[in-house]
């Protein structure tokens, strides 16, 4: 009997010893906090790691998180300054710093941050209009974050950040933003148009004026060019001129021609004259008696110097011939080159063609010239005939 009541009680004393070790043994994990109470005050705060209490004496409340925490609060409505009602859902960042504090300054410091929150958001908001509200995140949560951290800073609470999760305001009034935001986007894009369209204006404006500069700068250099050219070319085709003429006048003087030889000449130029498609009237040259009169000189001397031909008609023979002349020596001073008497006179006359240069018409004796009657000549005064083609003796 004293054997079984000696084991009961070892029993008992053995299953006292490791309650008591097991009371008085606690494990702490890694970021968490726990706080010692002895008879119901406050001992001491365990940190992380193999703690040791007094078993049946001290007493752990619950661990507190020592890591940032985030908690998301509902939209809240908030009236703003022009009386709209915005629901607004925010998301606070804190950290517990003191976990005495947290404990014994506050019941429940979650539920506290939340509705401490609420009455800032709703202090800092109501001070504003909606535009501003929607356009000014950042200083709310600056003002948010300031106010929070005041007030909980003796709670053992640091908050970290607040943010605006979202702002809802009504959805008449999301309408009237929408419509406002869609007419500023158009004004926007008419005015980025406007300003294209100037823009390109403008090159337009530059460009054109830049290529008128050039096409006249161009046109300037090109007339300049030209006129160059051409006074050039003027100059070049007077210098051949004047050489042709030297030439041609050096030519006649060095040739030593006679008046005869001149009097053909003009002679054989005056078809030539008369040539051409617009030619109604030939008016015959003043020059044309003197001609005539080398002609007839010519023609007389051929006459003198032809005596053994056949015998004359009777109008042939009534008109007396000139003897001949003698062909001048190129040798003697008479003969040489020079203008005016220098030349050889007419070496005779012909009355006939000297009558009908004369204007006073009548027949005229072409015996030296062939063995045709001589006809009635019209004067050189009569407009619209032509003698010359008339008469084939005188052409």
């Amino acid at each position: 009997m004293n054997t079984l009541v000696a084991t009961v009680l070892l029993v008992v004393f053995v299953a006292l010893v490791a309650l008591a070790i097991w009371r008085s043994v606690r494990i702490i994990p890694q970021a968490t906090a726990g706080i010692v109470e002895r008879f119901g005050r406050y001992h001491r705060t365990l940190s992380a790691g193999l703690n040791m209490v007094t078993p049946f004496v001290d007493r752990l409340r619950p661990l507190i998180d020592l890591r940032e925490q985030v908690v998301s609060f509902p939209p809240q409505p908030v009236i703003t300054r022009d009386n709209l009602v915005v629901g607004i859902d925010t998301v606070i960042y804190f950290q517990v710093t003191d976990p005495k504090a947290a404990t014994y300054e506050v019941s429940n410091y979650i539920t506290a941050v939340e509705q401490l929150t609420v009455t800032t958001l709703r202090n800092v908001v109501g001070g504003m209009d909606l535009e501003h509200v929607l356009t000014s995140r950042d200083q709310i949560n600056t003002e948010l974050r300031r106010e929070l951290d005041e007030a909980t800073g003796k709670w053992g609470i640091r908050v970290g950040r607040v943010e605006l999760k979202a702002i809802e305001p009504p959805s008449s009034i999301q309408d009237s933003m929408e419509k406002q935001m869609r007419a500023d986007r158009d004004k926007r894009a008419a005015i980025l148009s406007a300003e294209g369209n100037k823009q390109s204006a403008i090159l337009n404006a530059e460009g054109e004026r830049q290529a008128a500069v050039l096409k006249a700068r161009g046109e300037s250099e090109a007339t300049v060019l030209r006129a160059e050219a051409e006074a050039k070319a003027q100059a070049a085709r007077a210098r051949g001129q004047a050489e042709a003429i030297t030439t041609v006048f050096r030519a006649i003087h060095e040739g030593n021609p006679d008046q005869r030889l001149l009097a053909y000449q003009y002679m054989q130029m005056l078809p030539q004259i008369a040539q051409g498609d617009a030619n109604k009237v030939w008016i015959v040259p003043s020059e044309i008696g003197k001609a005539l009169e080398g002609i007839g000189g010519l023609v007389s001397s051929i006459g003198g110097q032809s005596a053994a031909a056949p015998p004359a008609s009777p109008a042939q023979s009534a008109a007396p011939v000139p003897p001949p002349r003698p062909m001048p020596d190129p040798s003697a001073p008479s003969a040489r080159s020079g203008t005016g008497p220098q030349l050889d006179p007419p070496l005779g006359r012909h009355a006939g063609l000297e009558g009908w240069l004369a204007g006073r018409g009548g027949p005229v004796d072409d015996g030296a010239i062939g063995n045709r009657e001589g006809g009635s000549v019209p004067g050189a005064g009569h407009a619209g005939t032509s003698p010359f083609d008339d008469d084939p003796s005188l052409v």
